[in-house]
């Protein structure tokens, strides 16, 4: 495709694609958390989501890995699993210790970071029903549940001694 005196070919395209929908899926689960009122939000985890999908899609665009699929297995096994580790790390920055409440706070939300670098690996790779998926589930835990979480947690407090 021509544009002004840019040539843009489809390989190229697809790669917006791909990075597009990371961020896009990694902002939508970031409204939740905005909503929330929580630490990380839209920028934050559309941010985590794109990473993702631009160290995995990396990883796929070595040079003489098409030819070979072992050798490209190996690059996004190890693509996959340094981000993974160093995501952990961003996660646990949103985990704190309530003293007063005596409780941990934020746990859903550094499991949510995790989540949506996954999902940034899922659209490097173009797999677009397991991107849906893990959006639509991640959402139904976030927003559907959320008040049966609830419910349950005041029910358990009311049968306590």
């Amino acid at each position: 495709m021509q544009i002004g005196p840019l040539f843009i070919d489809a390989s190229a395209i697809d790669a917006v694609l791909r990075l597009v929908t990371a961020m896009a899926a990694g902002m939508a689960l970031g409204l939740n958390r905005d909503l929330s009122d929580k630490p990380t939000g839209m920028r934050t985890l559309g941010l985590v989501a794109l990473g993702a999908a631009l160290v995995a899609l990396a990883g796929l665009q070595v040079d003489g890995m098409a030819s070979d699929p072992d050798a490209t297995s190996r690059v996004i096994q190890g693509v996959i699993q340094g981000v993974l580790t160093g995501i952990g790390f961003l996660g646990a920055g949103v985990v704190l210790r309530d003293r007063s409440a005596g409780r941990i706070r934020g746990l859903t939300t550094a499991a949510l970071v995790w989540v949506t670098a996954a999902v940034g690996i899922a659209c490097a790779l173009a797999s677009w029903e397991l991107i849906a998926l893990g959006v639509v589930l991640a959402l139904f835990l976030l927003v559907v549940l959320h008040p049966l979480e609830k419910k349950l947690e005041r029910h358990a407090a009311r049968d306590q001694p």
